[in-house]
């Protein structure tokens, strides 16, 4: 979810970090990753609550950090994430994609078992509380292009992350 649409409910554990395509905000039950959201315009979702880290999230910072230095290519953290389970099924599916692999939107529906169901995957990929770690990113239209992001700076986000890790892609 982009960040001007979360939740105001305090989060139980909540770590940030800087990275290259912006601030990071990460948030925690104590023993899996909840959300992680990227800022928009210098602002993620929870700005105003202090930062209160635990193990777990700062596993996530280390593995952001390596990810985004080139040395990770693969997260190995605890997530707990609520939604349908269509929409379970297609995060599980982005969590299948490989670094510097891509799949479609109509692949990735298949793979949750609704072949044909592209607008209810595209609503499930844009739901992915977790990007990057949860990689939504990694989803291209049929033809290679980019159709849009809901994070960070939109477009030039994804678009970044896919050129990081060597995705072709076309805008």
């Amino acid at each position: 979810m982009p960040a001007t649409t979360r939740t105001t409910n305090p989060a139980a554990f909540l770590r940030r970090l800087q990275s290259p395509v912006g601030l990071l905000e990460l948030t925690s039950d104590g023993k899996a990753i909840t959300s992680l959201a990227i800022g928009r315009s210098g602002r993620v979702p929870r700005h105003d609550e202090p930062e209160r880290s635990v193990a777990v999230l700062e596993r996530a910072a280390t593995q952001l950090t390596e990810y985004f230095d080139g040395r990770r290519k693969h997260f190995t953290l605890r997530t707990a994430v609520e939604g349908t389970e269509f929409q379970k099924r297609v995060w599980d599916g982005l969590s299948a994609v490989a670094w510097g692999s891509a799949t479609t939107y109509g692949a990735l529906g298949a793979v949750a078992g609704r072949p044909g169901a592209g607008r209810a995957t595209g609503s499930a990929v844009r739901a992915n509380p977790i990007p990057i770690i949860v990689p939504c990113h990694r989803v291209l239209a049929l033809n290679g292009h980019i159709t849009g992001y809901s994070w960070g700076d939109g477009i030039e986000t994804k678009a970044w992350l896919l050129e990081h890790e060597g995705i072709p892609h076309k805008r």
